[in-house]
């Protein structure tokens, strides 16, 4: 499907009442089931959860306007996780990064005063101690 039929499709439905959109789900479920020629994309362990939740709430006869805040909730629990997550793989991926390898501890600054006249290391390139 190209993006123009997308977008038109989305306006659309964003024009409609949530028990109408509900209606047009079931359309294309059926549409889907019927005629549909390719498999569409696997939803996401999150997806499907949310689907599952929205398909009893629908069987329950909840209000539209109930299962909105309930998805909206759920849509923001996802949003949260998938924050949480990459945060997590940020963090393995910095430490596995650096593959054990100790990395240089930031410098020190010296004690006013000066520098004594035999310092074991060298003092780092920011330390202007030795210059005074």
């Amino acid at each position: 499907m190209n993006e123009f039929l997308k977008k038109r499709i989305d306006r659309k439905l964003e024009a409609l009442p949530d028990e109408r959109v509900y209606q047009v789900l079931d359309y294309l479920e059926f549409l889907e089931s019927k005629y549909g020629t390719q498999t569409a994309d696997a939803p996401t362990a999150y997806q499907r959860l949310a689907e599952t939740v929205e398909d009893t709430l629908r069987a329950g006869r909840v209000s539209a306007s109930v299962m909105k805040g309930t998805m909206d909730a759920m849509s923001a629990a996802g949003r949260m996780m998938s924050g949480l997550a990459a945060a997590g793989k940020s963090v393995v991926d910095t430490v596995s990064g650096s593959s054990g390898e100790a990395k240089p501890a930031a410098p020190k600054e010296d004690a006013p005063g000066g520098s004594g006249p035999a310092a074991p290391p060298p003092p780092p390139p920011e330390d202007r101690a030795g210059s005074a």
